[in-house]
């Protein structure tokens, strides 16, 4: 076993790891992984498979189209205990070529590295609202409109709050710190 398996081990902690994937296989090696992990009674070890998705607006032919992006494409992130059976279990998983890492070494994300991806907040965070409450905007160029939030993501500390601009419902995606709840 590698140093980096045995501190890490020594560490009893789960830590984020990134496996290389064929082109377009990360959707089915997350689902044939979390298969595996079912069927061996593995839940305790492996803990989540993810591939980090973010919504794009694009435009194309005048038209525009918010479509939904793989972040890292040819990659696949593992909450894991690192030991051999959970190395083995990933590695031979089919559509995965290998771990992030020199040679057959994996190497976990730091903590920065997650904090940055998203993966994990750094802090617990009490939020006062929740989606459909109606909010006022405090601050930027919506400040002092009021809209409904449609959505919350509490990894990225942002919210979706739905607008009327110009007759339209608008999403507008804003900061914890931009909002406050209308009692």
């Amino acid at each position: 076993m590698s140093e980096i398996q045995n501190r890490h081990m020594a560490d009893n902690a789960p830590r984020w790891y990134v496996v290389h994937t064929y082109s377009g296989y990360e959707n089915k090696v997350k689902a044939n992984l979390e298969k595996i992990i079912e069927n061996r009674g593995m839940q305790e070890q492996i803990l989540e498979v993810s591939v980090p998705m973010q919504n794009v607006v694009e435009i194309k032919n005048g038209v525009r189209k918010t479509v939904n992006r793989k972040v890292f494409p040819g990659y696949v992130l593992v909450f894991m205990f690192m030991n051999d059976e959970t190395w083995y279990v990933v590695r031979n998983t089919r559509g995965v070529t290998s771990f992030v890492g020199p040679g057959s070494k994996p190497v976990p994300l730091s903590d920065e590295e997650i904090h940055n991806m998203g993966l994990i907040e750094s802090e617990t965070e009490y939020i006062d609202f929740a989606e459909g409450d109606l909010v006022r905007i405090t601050t930027g160029p919506f400040e002092d409109s009021m809209g409904l939030i449609a959505e919350i993501n509490q990894n990225r500390r942002v919210v979706i709050v739905t607008l009327t601009i110009f007759g339209r419902e608008t999403p507008v995606e804003l900061d914890y710190f931009q909002i406050e709840k209308v009692k």
